[in-house]
């Protein structure tokens, strides 16, 4: 498949590299499951089955792959373990396509937003903050008036956090400090984003899971207050997920999305980890568009998430 014209040669290096792990965890395990075996049977079916479940595939997502293969062998009569790896990396991707999502093309905004209203949540400690940070220097780039607002008011480290990458990145960031109203900073961070004709505005929301009906009143009040502005914002709920806690990331998604009207995801930590097959489990079950993965430290290892590109890269042997 041909690389599209945005996915540069850097990136897909930078890709590639993000993959190491998961990719190693994932084909040793399956060499050792067909050694000595010379076709795709019952017992190859049954290892490859719970090495995609230890991979972090997610159960039901597995399902569907091992689904697929039993046809296709059941087809073709015979079918070669030489021939595993094409047929998984065909399945997978095939999926994948399936998703009814479409993937981006850059780093854009719709035309007829302005300001965009990007709302983002997720627990602590998944890269929320990191992942703002980066998306504004990215929309900064490619030449976009930037605003964030520090709405995640209960954690002081979370409101310096996001000072610091404004100041990092160079731009505005509106804050009310810790323990004050986070609809007040949206409401603030709006105002400021219309008076200035900004293109972009993310508000970074509260990490914290008290309870579903907290978060869902507070997100609620959030979306009131900044709609006096903009009535049909906020434009996109990004939920920001790290890929190294494997399921528990899957468990998060399915709190988040009972919580609150999720429209988009980004994965975390994908560098590092073995556990990059949860990125395929995650876009297979919640048929919500992972936008993009983190992929290492820098700047722009935040990356489109191209799903094709994806399974290119996880199935590329090095």
């Amino acid at each position: 498949m041909a690389l599209l014209n945005f996915f540069n040669k850097k990136n897909k290096e930078t890709l590639d590299k993000g993959l190491e792990k998961s990719k190693e965890n994932f084909f040793s395990k399956l060499g050792k499951a067909v050694v000595g075996k010379s076709k795709v049977d019952d017992d190859v079916l049954d290892e490859l089955e719970e090495i995609l479940v230890t991979s972090d595939v997610g159960v039901n997502t597995t399902i569907k792959i091992i689904e697929r293969i039993e046809e296709r062998v059941a087809r073709d009569k015979y079918m070669g373990v030489s021939e595993l790896d094409k047929i998984l990396k065909e399945e997978i991707a095939g999926l994948l396509a399936e998703n009814n999502t479409k993937d981006l093309l850059d780093f854009e905004l719709p035309l007829d937003k302005k300001p965009f209203v990007l709302l983002v949540v997720g627990v602590n400690g998944v890269g929320k903050t990191t992942t703002i940070g980066k998306l504004a220097w990215q929309f900064k780039n490619k030449g976009k008036k930037v605003i964030l607002g520090a709405a995640d008011t209960f954690r002081a480290a979370a409101v310096d956090q996001l000072i610091l990458w404004g100041e990092r990145v160079d731009v505005p960031v509106v804050s009310h400090g810790m323990n004050t109203d986070p609809a007040s900073v949206a409401y603030d961070a709006v105002k400021q984003a219309v008076d200035q004709h900004a293109d972009l505005v993310i508000i970074d929301t509260a990490g914290r899971l008290h309870t579903k009906v907290n978060l869902m009143n507070e997100l609620t009040k959030i979306k009131r207050v900044i709609q006096k502005f903009i009535p049909d914002a906020p434009h996109e709920v990004l939920l920001v997920l790290d890929g190294s806690t494997g399921q528990n990331a899957v468990i998060q998604a399915r709190e988040f999305t009972k919580a609150t009207d999720v429209t988009a995801m980004a994965i975390t930590k994908l560098d590092g980890t073995a556990k990059g097959g949860v990125v395929v489990g995650i876009s297979d079950e919640f048929k919500i568009p992972v936008k993009y993965i983190g992929v290492g430290e820098k700047m722009q290892d935040l990356q489109i998430f191209n799903k094709m590109e994806f399974v290119d890269s996880f199935f590329k042997k090095s």
